[in-house]
């Protein structure tokens, strides 16, 4: 995990660390250090184990330390680097932190130097609430993609569409959005975990914070939910196998 607000721009930590310069060696940096990339001219963040980082974009679904996406992630074997905020999507911006690809390319949270062995992408909430339309949504969610296999080429890549009641029972357009991403991910050949309809599927609307918050309960029960299926498709950590083969023999 990085120090400082998730996927935000730091200054010097209490150890001293700051941005350095092009000619630091990243592999001798303390976890924490924003770095200058030479392959891409932008500021980067060097995590501790990169070979174990799921790098995930959200919004406030994801941004909570204990939220259901982290807790999927970290039970499959990852360290999560977070990059979002809450009140933003593909559209949608918080006034201060721009929507995913905006935010992404002029620098409101940064990614982590090196080449991470997944990233997930979650949200469309905002996006559904604020009234974004369908072509809005899936032109900005192609161009998020689209900057994230070019940054990381040898990563995988995941989505996770937007939290909702199902179809049937009042989950509205933040159901079509989830379909719509589902959509967008297929074209793309990116594995999709559609949550458009869980929470009436799995009786989680009494574990709610709000009308589209969970509460702690909430979380737990939809990051086993999460990890469950992220591991049916093969997702889960090369470093946790590893440790798994090991305590076999």
């Amino acid at each position: 995990m990085p120090a400082g607000d998730p996927g935000e721009p730091m200054a010097a930590g209490t150890s001293g660390r700051g941005k350095l310069d092009q000619s630091a060696v990243p592999g001798n940096l303390p976890a924490g250090t924003i770095y200058r990339n030479p392959a891409n001219d932008r500021d980067e963040v060097v995590v501790e184990d990169i070979t174990t980082t799921a790098v995930l974009i959200g919004d406030s679904q994801s941004e909570p330390v204990f939220s259901w996406p982290r807790r999927a992630l970290a039970s499959l074997g990852y360290s999560v680097y977070f990059c979002g905020r809450g009140g933003t999507g593909f559209v949608a911006s918080n006034g201060r932190t721009g929507n995913y690809i905006d935010a992404l390319q002029r620098g409101d949270w940064l990614l982590p130097y090196g080449s991470p062995p997944l990233v997930v992408i979650e949200g469309g909430g905002n996006d559904a609430s604020r009234g974004a339309t369908d072509e809005q949504i899936s032109t900005n969610a192609e161009r998020l993609i689209a900057s994230v296999r070019e940054r990381y080429p040898e990563a995988r890549l995941a989505m996770v569409g937007t939290l909702a009641r199902g179809a049937a029972d009042g989950g509205g357009r933040r159901t079509e959005v989830d379909a719509l991403l589902g959509t967008v991910a297929a074209a793309h050949s990116i594995p999709f975990v559609g949550v458009g309809d869980w929470l009436t599927r799995h009786d989680l609307t009494g574990s709610m914070a709000d009308v589209v918050h969970m509460n702690p309960d909430g979380h737990a029960a939809l990051g086993m939910l999460l990890a469950s299926r992220l591991d049916d498709l093969g997702f889960r950590s090369p470093g946790s196998e590893l440790a798994e083969s090991a305590a076999i023999r």
